[in-house]
């Protein structure tokens, strides 16, 4: 039962972040995303939360949990700005 709760919170912080974009595309023309790009980043989104979650039940060494997550976080970070804009250029991001 806590693992659905918990799953559960994941999917609406996903569903909220995923909102914003969203409510900024019916304001200006500055954002535009396309459906393909909420499903991506609803994924990016997901699979980080899954991951922080999974470092967070079994990793107990606060130390390696810090850790873990710090490079879970700085990866996500590096896969957003890819998609965002290319910043490696590489045929993923759409160069």
């Amino acid at each position: 039962m806590k693992t659905k709760k918990r799953f559960f919170i994941i999917l609406l912080i996903v569903g909220f972040i995923l909102l914003i974009p969203f409510i900024a595309m019916q304001f200006t023309d500055q954002v535009n995303w396309e459906a393909f790009d909420f499903l991506i980043m609803g994924a990016v989104l997901l699979s980080a939360g899954i991951l922080a979650e999974f470092v967070l039940r079994q990793v107990k060494n606060t130390e390696y949990r810090i850790g873990i997550l710090a490079i879970l976080l700085m990866l996500f970070l590096l896969i957003w700005a890819e998609l965002a804009v290319g910043i490696f250029g590489s045929p993923f991001a759409g160069s």
